[in-house]
Order: structure tokens, then sequence, then C-alpha cells
């Protein structure tokens, strides 16, 4: 037999000789014992015919009940109680067959009753000292003595982390700590409930705690912010199990603990959408996501993914973000038919190329420049881009006979200051008035900043955290709203389902954030005062850069939709021959380069837009009504 088949079988058989030998003793020592009461036993050998079958109806019974199946080094309580049951069937099992070997004539009914409890004994105090032995043994070979953690929340998810910490051996839960005070004395596998949430910082010095452990799944961004200022009184470090959201999504694992991250504290709370829906305007149809390798882009391809589209074709200009995601959804969703195409939405030829190949059904536009600061003066780069490129897939799935095109926009396109907010809102413009021209549903999703999402602040100031400081912030007042990446798409789906055509959805986001907290807690939460290790210096406001953000222009009369947090914008029409003219001007301006013709035409577009090269300061634009 080959070694390696023997180390295979040998742990289990050597499991199989303990069980049966513990039979032997367990049936062998009671039947003896109740022997000895009387003055007349029957001559019953210790290892005949009877032994056998003994041993035989229980260890059938070991083996259907799948004894064997678990592991000493983990023995645990429904281990023990598989153990209890396998015991009991088994006296049940003997008595059946010692009844129809000899009717039971040599076995006192005491025998079947005691029997089964000293097996579960002899069964199960080996197991639980082989555990502890080995979790000793480990202990004692690591050379660093186990962190003590004080655990937050003693709900489901508390009790959960409890028990996994107490089977490893790099931590030592001392104490829990829930707001609830029903709990308060009680125990979670032994580990007490000390108190609230408002005593952390002083129980953290009683119980000489090294860590927190954050075990509210739950909680709403508030509460995270609460607990975080708690463990930041602390001066202890700590980490969080993710949000439920999270694991649903798959982004996350429920043991899993990880940083707090700045999400966690400014991601708005989840948005209940109706996902039967915006399945029903997924699944089984043929989509097309251009920019699919961007940060929206590309969670949008996940979600759409997920949702059992037929096909996915990804249109990028970036190759390395086309490969990535291509290679992440060929791992994820291995039967998706799916199409990697690199090309430029100012091609009007490879659109084309795109649109007969894939004939999609639903067409998600992402692909944009999107950085303010970077196209204020590259008029022409942002409007051949953001405004012709718009133009020229919109006109693509119009001839394709595409169903539904969504139109991902921004808040920065409200009363803009910027070339780049001034050519998105062009964008919005053509979708609007192209709507009414067209069978295919033209839509706009319009939301504010995206935590995390590629050439945000949030990366930026985690570069400057790294290196030391300072964190850069324009102004002391500035404040932006902000969303998460899933959250932005999620609004997208749900607005693909509700839109009609022609109009534009915006979130209801909320309160906004200064970007000064922003800046303070992502250096908290890298483990460092505002200050004293990291400064925070202010810039200045940058050319087309507004204090304040806006959801909606005063002269859109939002209204509200059959989604509690989706708000409808009426639209501002336009001759659509005037709109037609002034795109073939801008067209030419940008074939001749001519800068100062696309600033003209952005002007003659939005009336209210400022289109002068800035040299001086931006702009500040008051902050407008936001829907409540």
């Amino acid at each position: 037999m080959p070694n390696s088949l023997i180390a295979k079988i040998h742990p289990r058989f050597a499991v199989v000789l303990h069980d049966l030998a513990m039979v032997w003793l367990a049936w062998a020592a009671i039947t003896s014992f109740r022997w000895s009461f009387e003055t007349w036993r029957p001559d019953v050998p210790m290892f005949g015919p009877e032994m056998a079958l003994v041993l035989a109806a229980q260890g059938a019974v070991f083996w259907v009940t799948g004894l064997y199946k678990g592991l000493w080094r983990f023995a645990s309580l429904p281990d023990l109680w598989n153990i209890l049951r396998a015991t009991i069937l088994g006296a049940l099992a003997i008595a059946v067959t010692l009844f129809l070997y000899n009717r039971l004539a040599t076995v006192p009914r005491t025998v079947l009753l005691v029997y089964p409890v000293a097996l579960a004994v002899l069964l199960g105090v080996p197991r639980l000292a082989y555990r502890y032995w080995k979790d000793s043994r480990l202990d004692f070979l690591s050379r660093s003595p186990a962190l003590r953690v004080l655990v937050l929340g003693a709900g489901r998810a508390g009790e959960t982390l409890v028990r996994d910490l107490l089977r490893e051996n790099r931590y030592r839960p001392v104490g829990v700590l829930d707001d609830n005070t029903q709990v308060r004395g009680a125990r979670l596998h032994g580990v007490p409930v000390l108190g609230t949430l408002e005593q952390l910082p002083e129980l953290a010095r009683e119980t000489a705690a090294q860590t927190v452990l954050i075990a509210m799944p739950s909680a709403n961004n508030a509460q995270m912010r609460r607990v975080v200022a708690l463990c930041e009184a602390s001066g202890l470090p700590f980490r969080t199990m993710p949000r439920l959201a999270d694991v649903v999504a798959g982004r996350s694992t429920f043991g899993e603990l990880k940083e707090v991250a700045i999400e966690d504290l400014l991601g708005r709370e989840e948005v209940q959408l109706d996902w039967t829906s915006i399945r029903g305007g997924i699944s089984g149809k043929r989509v097309l996501v251009t920019g699919g390798g961007g940060s929206i882009g590309s969670e949008l391809c996940r979600q759409v993914a997920r949702l059992g589209a037929s096909s996915l074709t990804i249109y990028e200009i970036s190759e390395y973000n086309l490969y990535r995601i291509e290679q992440e959804l060929h791992r994820e969703f291995p039967d998706l038919i799916l199409e990697a195409r690199i090309g430029d939405c100012g091609d009007a030829v490879a659109c084309e190329r795109a649109f007969a190949t894939a004939r999609p059904q639903v067409v998600f536009h992402a692909a944009a420049y999107k950085h303010v600061p970077l196209l204020q003066d590259q008029v022409r780069e942002a409007f051949r881009n953001n405004v012709l490129g718009t133009q020229i897939v919109a006109e693509a799935a119009d001839r394709h006979g595409t169903e539904c095109f969504v139109l991902i926009s921004t808040d920065k396109a409200v009363n803009p200051s910027s070339t780049m907010g001034a050519c998105k809102r062009a964008a919005e413009i053509f979708c609007q008035n192209f709507a009414a021209q067209s069978h295919t549903r033209f839509i706009t999703v319009r939301f504010g900043n995206v935590l995390d999402s590629a050439g945000s602040v949030v990366p930026l100031f985690r570069e400057q955290i790294r290196a030391g400081g300072p964190v850069t912030v324009t102004h002391p007042e500035i404040t932006r709203y902000f969303m998460t990446i899933p959250e932005a798409c999620q609004l997208i789906l749900q607005a693909g389902v509700l839109g009609k055509g022609g109009e534009i959805f915006a979130l209801d986001m909320g309160e906004p954030v200064k970007i000064t907290y922003l800046a303070e807690q992502m250096i908290k939460l890298a483990g460092k005062q505002p200050g004293r290790d990291i400064a925070i210096a202010f810039t200045g406001l940058r050319s087309g850069e507004k204090l304040f953000e806006e959801l909606f222009h005063p002269l859109e009369n939002y209204q509200a939709t059959t989604h509690a947090k989706i708000f409808l914008a009426q639209p501002r029409s336009m001759g659509w021959s005037l709109l037609g003219t002034l795109l073939r001007q801008a067209e030419l301006a940008v074939r001749d380069y001519d800068e100062d013709m696309l600033r003209r035409v952005l002007v003659q577009l939005l009336p209210e837009f400022d289109a002068r090269p800035a040299d001086t300061e931006a702009t500040v634009l008051p902050f407008a009504a936001r829907p409540s």
C-alpha cells in the first residue's frame, strides 16, 4: 500500500480502534458491575459472540451518524451532541440485535440505560482533552502572547466573533461592550459583557486591552462615526467586521476583520432598490458599457453580470483597465458571453463596429473625462470626449435599435462653473432632446462624488498621508456630496428601469461632507493625529471649482418619483435644429483645434456658463436648495 494512502487512512483507523475499545470497555464494565449485585451471573465471555454483536451494532451506528467526519482537533458542542445521539441510537441497535440473538437473556435492562451515558463520556472526554492539549501546545509554542481584545457588540455578529477568537491563539477576548443594558453581566462563551460603548476608554484601561474589534455589521454611518470616535479616545488600534451589504454582495466574507475604511464613516445609508424590476431590465439582455474599465464602469459590469445579462460588451480606451476587468469577469462569471473591445467613443467608425457586432439592447455610457482642474484649460479634449463622444455613442444606439441608453452624469453639470461640468451638461442637453427624435429611451443619471474612485480625493489623501503629509485641501469650508461606487451603480440600474425617456434622475444625497472633515478622519484612520503627525494645508480654490456643489438647477423643478430616494429634474428643452447647428460648429472647431469657438458654443448651449479662460480665483456659486 502506498505510503500516502497509509498516512491518509491511519488517523481515521486509530480513531475507529479507540472508539470500539471504548464500546468494549463501557459494555464490559457496566455489565460486570451490574451482575456483581447478583448471586448468580451468566457465563458470558468478554470476547465472545455477544460482544462481537455489540461492537458490530454500535460501529454501524457510528458510521451512519457520521461520527468519523469530525476532527478531534476541532471537537466542539455539535460533536458532543453527535456522540450522544450515536450512543443512544447504538443502545437501541444493540438491544434489537441481542434480542434477536438470545432474547436479551444475559443483558440486564439497567445496562441498556446506563451504557449510552457512560459511552458518551468515554468518547467525548478524550476528544476534548486532545483539543485542549493541541491548543495548549500551540499556545506554548507560539512565541508571541495572545493579544488582549475588547469586542464591541454583543449581538449575533459579536457572539460569532468571540467564538472564533477563542479558537485562535493570537487573540484573547477579555470583554464585550454593548449599549443594550439587558445583556450587562451576561457572558458570550465565557467572556463577560462589561458595560456600554461609552465606557470603552475606561474599560480599555481596566482590562489592559491591546486592541478593539468592532462586531457591528449593521451599524449605520452615524453609529460607526461614534464608535470610531470612542475607539480613538481609547488610544487602541481597532478593526471591524464588514458590513452586511458587503457580505451579501460578495465584496467581503462574514468572518473577515478589516480596517475601518472612510466608506464606513462617510458612505450613505444603503438605499433600498427594486431589484425585481432591475433584474427584469437586465436579465437576458445584451448590454454594452462604455468606459467599462473605470471605477464606475467596472462596477456596472460586475452588477450587470450578476443580474444575468445574456451578453456583455465592454468598450474601453485603456488597454490595461480593459484587460483587468475582462480577466475578473471571466474568472467570476465563466458562463457570461463577454466581449472586450478597445476603442475611443470619439471614433465613430469604431463605435459603429462595436454596436453592429454587439447589437446591445441596453447601453450604459460611463466613458468620460472627469478631472475638473485638468480639463479646465483643455476645452477641445473635454468637448470632444464628453459631448461629441456622447453624441456618437447615442446616435449609434439609435441606429441599432437600442432599447435604453443611460448617460452617467455628475452634479458638476448643475449651474456649471468648470469646463468639465459644462461639457457634461451639454451632453445631458443632447440626450434629453435626442430622446424626442428616437425610439430609444435616453435617460440621464446625476450623482455626486464617488468615494475612492480613480482620480478622486480619497486616493490622493491616502497617498499624501502615506508620504507623511501635508494633506492638501483647497478651502476650509469646501463641501461635497459623497456616495459609494456600488450605490452609484445601483442608482444607475434603477434609473434605467424608471426612465421613460428624456429624464434626468438624481439621488437624495443626504448631507454634504466637509472635505476638511474627510481629511481629518482619513488621518485618524491611518493611526495619526491631524496637525501633529500629518499637517492639513489649504491651497485655495482652483479654477472652475465650486465651494458647494448643487444637485438641481433652480429652473429644473425637481419632483418625486416612485422611489423615495430618487428625484426627477424637469428637462429644459432646446430647439433641435439649433442644437444640431451648434454641434456641427463644435465638430469643425474640434477638427481645427479652435478652443475659442468651442467656448462660444458652450455659452450658446449654457447662457449661465462663464467660458472665459480663468486665470484668477475660481467663481464660488451659491448653494442651491436640495430635495428634502
